[in-house]
């Protein structure tokens, strides 16, 4: 689609040119419409084959998705869980939902992704083993689980925050909703941890209108993962019995069904908006004081929300009042964390980066053409 200067140019738009009306014709045909049908296992298996991961579990969307990967990693009520101040509010809900509190870590301005650096000076400086488990000194609390964000689908350095989670002994959940199609080193986003999550919600690159997924190598986690977002109902011809408490989570058979029409067409997507992205590189490499943010060192980047770097915030703001006031929408990156009432009180160390970021990051349009 070519728009005219009169014409509103979203951020980023869904394309359905594959099959979606056909598949989602079959389902409706067949009556299976719910979370039980064929779309459901189809769409976990190309997931789980493009993403390498041995296993995929479908569930209603991302937040659902990240909340069921904190309780198949043991997280409990009054643990703490690190994660990093500039992430979408889903990675910090997500952790209330277990009754756990965050952590924030700052990120590395290249990747804008948890930093391995800080990670371990914190955890050097503030934290005790005790029993093979990491404490917080200050709370006294359980660290058990470390969630760091691909942000806007760059990856982040996550070796060496995998590496670090193992010599502490803390979970490793990778939260990729923004980075299907992203890879660090050859390997998919998502696939370094024990447990990954994504998300196909209507502004991702691909969708399925709402939509998550948990994506595993491990096979209990995947069988209990399946069980406990169907509410843990034990299989029978007629009884329900339960022996979980349960949870709603799983993915429609009609949402599955436009996953696997937008997934078949993944590989093009994610050629377009390489190609949209090295235009904006050229585009921008001429104009001062604005820099295009580029896939970090040893990444393959989907580039899912293109975005620019300001001089400082005033002109982050001016730049966002001219664009949108002319037809083209931008937004700035997401308000930090511990600057939402919510979250205000949680411990929050040095976070230079995140503060520096969030005065001048500005996402630009980004939908494949």
């Amino acid at each position: 689609k070519t728009y005219n200067t009169t014409e509103f140019i979203p951020l980023h738009e869904p394309r359905f040119r594959g099959n979606e009306k056909k598949y989602l014709n079959e389902c409706i045909d067949s009556t299976f419409v719910s979370s039980v049908g064929k779309f459901v296992d189809l769409f976990e298996q190309k997931v789980s084959e493009y993403t390498g991961a041995k296993y995929a579990i479908a569930a209603v969307n991302g937040t659902a998705a990240l909340h069921m990967a904190l309780i198949l990693s043991n997280v409990k009520s009054d643990d703490e869980v690190i994660t990093q101040p500039l992430t979408f509010i889903a990675t910090a809900n997500a952790i209330s939902y277990t009754g756990a509190k965050p952590i924030f870590i700052d990120v590395d301005k290249d990747t804008m992704g948890l930093s391995p650096e800080k990670l371990k000076k914190f955890l050097e400086e503030k934290t005790e083993i005790k029993g093979n488990k990491t404490y917080n000194k200050k709370t006294g609390k359980l660290i058990s689980a470390c969630i760091p964000m691909h942000t806007f689908g760059h990856p982040l350095r996550i070796v060496e925050i995998k590496e670090i989670c193992e010599e502490y002994n803390i979970a490793l959940i990778e939260d990729a909703a923004e980075s299907l199609g992203s890879f660090y080193k050859g390997q998919h986003t998502g696939t370094f941890g024990k447990i990954g999550t994504l998300s196909f919600n209507g502004n991702k690159t691909i969708t399925t209108g709402g939509g998550g997924m948990i994506i595993t190598d491990d096979a209990e986690i995947a069988r209990l993962a399946k069980h406990l977002t169907t509410q843990a109902k034990v299989p029978h011809k007629w009884n329900y019995e339960h022996d979980y408490i349960g949870y709603n989570y799983r993915l429609t058979n009609l949402a599955a069904a436009l996953g696997v029409a937008q997934i078949e067409q993944l590989p093009e997507i994610i050629k377009s908006k390489r190609t949209l992205a090295n235009k904006y590189i050229e585009l921008f490499s001429s104009i001062k004081d604005v820099n295009f943010v580029k896939e970090p060192k040893n990444s393959s980047s989907n580039y899912w929300l293109n975005a620019v770097s300001l001089k400082n915030r005033e002109e982050r703001d001016r730049f966002l009042e001219y664009t949108n006031s002319n037809g083209v929408m931008t937004r700035p990156i997401w308000e930090l964390m511990n600057r939402l009432p919510m979250f205000k009180d949680c411990q929050t160390e040095s976070i230079e980066n995140s503060e520096w970021l969030v005065d001048r990051i500005v996402n630009i349009p980004s939908s494949i053409v």
